[in-house]
């Protein structure tokens, strides 16, 4: 039997259930293909901003009510012992994907979308229509949006760019208990990397860091690395010292690319992390995963009703608007990183933000957005 659903969406994180949660609210069919089971942990820093609660609110999705942890404060630290610290202008909220990621699943499956839990393994494009094929199936479509994250075999068969440069990232996270200050989430500088610090919900603390594999490798495990690594800045070594891991043992994803990526590819309009991969330094990705579902769902829609009136308009429009909205965020991520790599510019720069604070805030504002509108 040949399945037409309006759009499929390939991969069910934050951008790809968003989209799938927009799209079915407003009468279509969807089908989001995801290989995983739901609830699960992911890598992921795990702050969210305010920005996005307008649009999850109009998604009918009252995150509020799962008590977060409300942030409020950003503070940033560096080897030598110096602290820059503000108040964050719009503020966030901590939230595990283990959570989140579930709240959605949920609401896709209740706003009607169908969920297979399948590997897609090919992906084609001809006579204006979709071909996705997974291991069971063949699935077919006039639009696809690709939500598959930040690296996926999906990348390697549609041959894109990044995908065979290797990357000198990965990351590691893990969940703790212990003690921190509630209402702030820390970003810690150490030689190869950088670690995000904050709470989620139940009083758990979850810390996630990028570490240079060049610098990684030197050590036999996860523990060594920290103890000789992350444990020259004070500050994590108390964090560490004073927390317990609540994980087995914990996540780890390599081949982390920062590289440019094409918002649209094989006329697949990739949403989240596969449109663009935010340096944990503006620690805004989740915010700009659920944008992007928005801006990808309402050129759809758009598109559905003529009022966008061919394929190659459409996918201009997304373009153009992925640019106006991220296309400065990455940049500053990308800019950050090449600072702050070197020791002495980072040092002159924690001082000077750390005795003008209002600086901090600004570079801040280049890396959020403004509260999401819903029209």
């Amino acid at each position: 039997m040949k399945i037409n659903p309006d759009v499929i969406i390939i991969g069910g994180g934050l951008a790809g259930l968003t989209g799938a949660i927009h799209l079915s609210k407003k009468g279509l069919r969807v089908t989001l293909i995801e290989k995983s089971e739901y609830p699960r942990h992911k890598v992921c820093g795990e702050y969210i901003s305010n920005e996005i609660l307008p649009y999850l609110l109009w998604l009918d999705i009252d995150v509020l009510q799962f008590n977060p942890e409300k942030i409020s404060t950003f503070e940033f630290t560096i080897q030598n012992g110096k602290t820059a610290k503000t108040k964050l202008p719009l503020g966030g909220f901590g939230i595990s994907r283990y959570l989140l990621d579930n709240i959605l699943y949920q609401k896709a499956l209740s706003s009607g979308c169908v969920i297979l839990k399948e590997t897609v393994t090919a992906i084609s494009f001809a006579n204006d229509e979709f071909s996705v094929v997974t291991p069971n199936q063949t699935i077919y479509s006039k639009l696809v949006l690709g939500g598959f994250g930040k690296r996926s075999n999906v990348d390697q068969f549609l041959a894109r760019k990044f995908i065979t440069k290797k990357s000198p990232w990965l990351a590691i996270k893990g969940h703790y208990s212990g003690n921190i200050t509630n209402d702030m989430v820390a970003i810690h500088n150490f030689n190869g990397g950088y670690c995000g610090v904050s709470k989620v919900e139940n009083n758990i603390i979850n810390i996630c860091y990028l570490a240079d594999y060049a610098t990684f490798k030197k050590y036999k495990n996860i523990e060594e690395y920290q103890k000789n690594v992350l444990y020259k800045n004070k500050y994590l070594k108390s964090v560490f010292e004073n927390s317990n891991l609540l994980f087995d043992k914990p996540l780890t994803i390599s081949q982390i690319s920062f590289d440019k990526k094409q918002p649209v590819e094989n006329h697949i309009l990739m949403i989240g992390d596969s449109a663009g991969l935010i340096h944990p330094l503006c620690g805004n990705g989740m915010a700009m995963a659920i944008h992007s579902a928005k801006i990808a769902s309402e050129l759809i829609m758009d598109y559905q009703s003529g009022k966008i009136t061919s394929r190659r308009i459409l996918e201009k429009n997304y373009a153009a608007q992925w640019k106006k909205h991220f296309g400065k965020r990455l940049m500053m991520g990308r800019l950050l990183a090449r600072i702050l790599a070197n020791k002495t510019i980072t040092n002159a720069l924690v001082a000077l933000v750390a005795a003008i604070p209002v600086l901090l805030s600004q570079i801040i504002k280049q890396t959020h957005g403004k509260p999401i509108t819903v029209d």
